[in-house]
């Protein structure tokens, strides 16, 4: 036989194009289209109703960035269309090439009712099934011109980003406008001939199974009448019945197929169209249902589903009667899909609380599923955190990512830093947004990492990001691919029932220890500083808030601001979505943030003044309050008390244009460049620095990575650097005999740093207060500390415990960890001596080493400043910031832990005239308190959450300062784990026995 297989094949490319998928639509006319721009911000629906429309023609400009404009559809259905199908055609101006990211619409009926999103490639409502004739057709359209900010060419600067910068100058064209018969046989026809082509060009070319296939579609193309599609369908699809009929083999791969739309809850908009692209994307999803009993929809974000409940009351009501159906799942179990890389401790376990209870409020159901696909690394205290909020499995995709090494597994057991394992799941398709593609599936199947061991994985499809969710194609593609020769097994089905089966077929899977490190996006850790500084301000402040409002509470009987605290962590756990928190997304976004962590302050500020002076009482006395977990400077860790001024002083000379300090613990030598030249430590008379190193060093990179601006910092970054040793001022700042501190002034490019370095009498660590006037681009500052230790691993603090990471680059996968987030500490250490960096605000690290030449190495630890990427943000990072960091001589990872407290919980003086007992007690300082609230369920039981912070085994003795009656365990949620015992109590005291980085939630009912 002659081989006329690319024949055939173009043939089929060119009929599907130009005659069956235009025949889908045989008959057309033309509708009326009215507009009415709205002036400004998106209006109610009841406004956009009664506006005053005028006249507007297909090819009519419309929509300047971010604005909204109204659109009514009229029209009369021909009489000659009755009994058949018609729909509303809309294009308001897509890009078909993109499935989302532009404009979007919500149609309306006449009385208000959404009916569906209008999305690229979703343009059409259906308004006659079948139609009766002569009907009157009306329809509301509220569409919005979202700009492109990531096009066909990606990454290029643009100020479209703020509504502030974007212009007026209108983006998109209305395209046609119609209503149309819509024939079902030849749409049908084309999934067929879809679904064979894209199996046929999977499969080799010696495959039987490619060339039946092939022969079919020809057939099918034979039988049709070119110029009369609708009218040959039928036989064409007979055609190819046998090919769709084929049963898949035995041991095809299956796939549990669960409809999905990953709706960034900000990027590259903002939060407030985020509103409006969860409504399109769950109208358009509860109205599919209704025609396909079968099909399974799961979302995430609980955040987005409260939106929907606050702004569209009517599609929130479709999606609860969709949930009641088992159509409509919940899953993720968190309040937004956060980043796991910053977030703090508290506040990534109170995302589980605050996520879990919406859905057990709204639709009481306990997810168990943790669904983050698109987080840019995972933490390695995520599966103690999981587990402890009665969660029991993990997805995600996103390590598929990685730049260099390709993980091992996509089903196996996730071991945490505190030996939890969580079973967990990477779907080998390798993305979020499945179409069901052949290319897709194939992949699926031929990737999968278990091979031999397992048979099944899981497919998220649908188009998110305004691409509204999944299609009819989409479910039309599932049903012929569920079991069809050649293929992967395709079932729709939730996403718990794959998590069942998945574990069941697979008990031994292999385990993962430690962090899920994202081998990609590491410039995330330090993008827009002052959205990452607001976060963890605001984590500190919620901190402070929570325990003196619940200690003046429990104390005192003041009332406790329940609500207040609720809604302001809400909006804290918002902005550490993925994209807000690691500082990817537009300028508007960040701009909002900021203001938002403002006015959290401002709150949380007035709520801690307000609680202290209750707690102080009135009087002239000064009364320090200490928030931190551990005792400072005589006061009780969680308590306020008068406190002396501290023991010993400090000494300052002059030498060679630069300082000396010295405190009798600690010499630091500040030489005429503003550098430290010297730390030595007098107790174990050891320098910390190495020979001939200066700390402090300020070093500016060239940054321009390859793509993804405001994400990635790509390895070469390091090829290129500018030390910053010019000083234009240094001199003695202040002093007295408790503190001195050494002001420095640098200027270099366009931009100013100012330093204050202070030692303080009894201190072991030189304070680095840094203020930066930032306005470069594609630059990243470093502040670099090299010290005289050896050692192949630093410690970086975590949710509730620290991880480790090599200093070196030995294997590729050491290599790629060259970009390091840590929380308030790093820490080195050879055996016996150890140095901590502390920080008050910044999250990015690399660590190195270095061979010295008298033998043997040293090692650098950097903290990332500032970056100025120019994309999506072409001004990110521009302007005032101020940084704090800490260098502790001699430091255990003891020290590092209360040190990161210390600075970021900084003591304050109330006047009053009477000290406070803390609420609760310690006598380990291995055990940490990390938060102490009252319970959500306004019980007035006082809720202590502990964790083992040193990396060991750990007993301590809690005692209440106030009169209990029962303690009990509980999860996340505050619910007594089941068949767990309460506790003993002695004089209002128990005991805890801490595995090493357990956390444990107790809950204490008071008397």
């Amino acid at each position: 036989m002659h081989d006329d297989r690319n024949l055939i094949e173009q043939r089929i490319e060119r009929v599907l194009r130009e005659r069956l998928r235009p025949s889908v639509y045989p008959e057309s006319i033309p509708a009326e289209l009215e507009v009415w721009h709205a002036p400004d911000e998106p209006v109610p629906v009841s406004v956009g109703l009664a506006a005053d429309y005028a006249p507007c023609q297909v090819g009519d400009w419309w929509g300047p960035p971010w604005g909204t404009s109204w659109f009514r559809v009229t029209s009369t259905v021909p009489q000659e269309w009755s009994g058949r199908i018609v729909e509303a055609v809309i294009d308001l101006g897509f890009d078909k090439g993109m499935t989302g990211f532009q404009c979007e619409g919500l149609a309306y009926e006449p009385d208000g009712s959404p009916i569906k999103g209008l999305n690229p490639r979703n343009t059409w409502v259906r308004v006659g099934s079948p139609s009766s004739g002569g009907e009157r057709v009306e329809l509301y359209v509220e569409a919005a011109a979202n700009p492109v900010i990531l096009g066909h060419r990606p990454f290029v600067p643009t100020e479209l980003g703020d509504n502030r910068t974007a212009g007026t100058e209108p983006l998109y064209r209305v395209g046609g406008i119609h209503l149309a018969v819509f024939d079902e046989e030849v749409w049908q026809l084309v999934q067929d001939a879809e679904v064979l082509d894209q199996l046929m060009h999977q499969l080799g070319t010696d495959s039987p199974r490619r060339w039946e296939i092939l022969r079919a579609l020809g057939r099918a193309l034979d039988a049709i009448d070119l110029q009369n599609v609708p009218a040959t369908a039928k036989a064409a699809r007979a055609e190819l019945a046998g090919a769709l009929t084929r049963p898949a083999h035995a041991s095809a791969h299956r796939l549990s197929a669960v409809g999905h739309a990953h709706i960034d809850s900000a990027w590259l908009w903002p939060l407030r169209e985020t509103v409006r692209k969860v409504a399109r994307t769950t109208s358009n999803v509860t109205a599919l249902m209704d025609e396909h009993p079968g099909f399974v929809f799961a979302m995430s974000q609980a955040q987005q589903l409260a939106w929907i409940k606050e702004h569209h009351p009517d599609v929130f009501a479709r999606v609860k009667e969709k949930i009641e159906e088992g159509q409509f799942v919940p899953v993720g179990g968190m309040w937004v899909e956060s980043d796991t890389n910053m977030p703090g401790a508290e506040a990534m376990a109170r995302q589980f609380v605050h996520g879990k209870r919406f859905f057990l409020d709204e639709f009481g159901l306990e997810t168990r599923e943790v669904w983050l696909p698109d987080s840019f690394g995972y933490s390695a205290a995520l599966p103690q955190l999981v587990t402890q909020s009665a969660s029991g499995w993990f997805l995600t995709q996103k390590i598929s990512w990685n730049q260099a090494n390709k993980f091992p597994h996509h089903t196996f057991f996730w071991e945490g830093i505190d030996g939890t394992r969580v079973f967990t799941h990477f779907p080998p398709v390798d993305t979020y947004n499945s179409e069901f593609s052949g290319k897709e599936l194939a992949h699926a199947a031929g990737n999968f990492a278990e091979k031999g061991k397992a048979t099944r994985s899981l497919l998220p499809f649908g188009w998110g990001d305004g691409g509204g969710g999944p299609t009819r194609e989409m479910l039309a593609r599932a049903a012929r691919l569920s079991n069809l020769e050649g293929s992967a097994r395709v079932e729709i089905e939730r996403p718990d029932e794959f998590f069942r089966k998945a574990h069941e077929e697979y008990p031994d899977a292999p385990v993962w220890v430690g962090e899920l490190y994202l081998e990609f996006h590491r410039g995330t850790y330090t993008s827009q500083a002052k959205t990452k500084q607001g976060n963890r301000r605001s984590e500190h402040l919620l901190r402070e808030a929570e325990l003196w409002a619940a200690t003046a509470s429990v104390q005192l009987g003041h009332s406790y601001p329940y609500e207040q605290l609720d809604r302001i962590w809400k909006t804290v756990l918002l902005n550490q979505f993925h994209d807000i928190l690691p500082g990817s997304s537009i300028a508007w976004v960040h701009r909002e943030a900021e203001q938002s962590y403002a006015a959290i302050a401002d709150e949380l500020e007035q709520l801690i003044t307000t609680a202290q002076q209750q707690l102080a009482g009135e009087g002239t006395e000064a009364i320090v309050f200490n928030a931190a977990p551990h005792a400072r400077d005589g006061i009780e860790a969680g308590g306020a008390a008068t406190v002396s001024m501290p023991d010993g002083s400090v000494r300052v000379d002059e030498r060679d244009g630069g300082f000396v300090l010295d405190n009798g613990l600690l010499r630091t030598v500040i030489d005429r460049r503003g550098l430290l030249t010297s730390m030595l430590d007098l107790t174990m008379d050891r320098e910390v620095l190495p020979p001939g190193a200066a700390a402090n060093l300020l070093q500016l990179h060239q940054d321009l990575p390859n793509k993804w601006d405001a994400w990635d910092v790509d390895a070469f970054y390091r090829n290129t650097v500018t030390d910053l040793t010019e000083a234009d001022e240094i001199a003695v700042s202040s002093t007295d005999s408790y503190h001195v501190s050494i002001r420095i002034v640098r200027s270099f490019s366009q931009s100013t740093v100012t330093q204050l370095l202070t030692l303080r009498a009894g201190a072991r660590q030189v304070d680095i207060d840094t203020g930066v006037d930032w306005h470069e681009s594609e630059k990243f500052l470093k502040l670099a500390f090299p010290v005289d230790l050896q050692t192949d691993r630093f410690a970086s603090e975590t949710q509730f415990g620290h991880v480790y990471r090599p200093t070196h680059g030995n294997t590729s996968w050491d290599a790629a960890k060259f970009e390091c987030c840590a929380h308030r500490w790093v820490h080195l250490a050879e055996p016996g001596y150890g140095v901590a960096l502390v920080n008050d605000s910044t999250y990015g690290h690399d660590v190195s080493r270095a061979a010295k030449s008298e033998g043997g190495v040293s090692t650098t630890v950097r903290a990332s400043l500032l970056r100025a990427p120019r994309f999506p943000d072409p001004d990110t990072d521009h302007g005032v910031h101020r940084f704090r960091h800490a260098l502790l001589a001699g430091a255990g990872v003891d020290d590092a832990v209360r040190e990161g407290y210390r600075v970021n919980l900084p003591t304050r003086v109330v006047h009053g005239s009477r000290s406070v007992r803390p609420l609760v007690s310690v006598d380990n300082p291995a055990v940490v308190v990390e938060s102490v609230k009252l319970a959500e369920d306004r019980s007035g039981d006082v809720v202590v959450r502990l964790y083992e912070a040193a990396g060991g085994r750990a007993g301590a003795q809690l005692t209440a300062n106030f009169p209990v009656r029962g303690a009990v365990s509980t999860d996340l949620l505050e619910r007594r784990w089941p068949d767990s015992a309460a506790y003993e109590l002695t004089n209002s005291a128990l005991s805890v026995h801490l595995r090493p980085f357990q956390i444990h939630t107790l809950r204490l009912t008071p008397e």
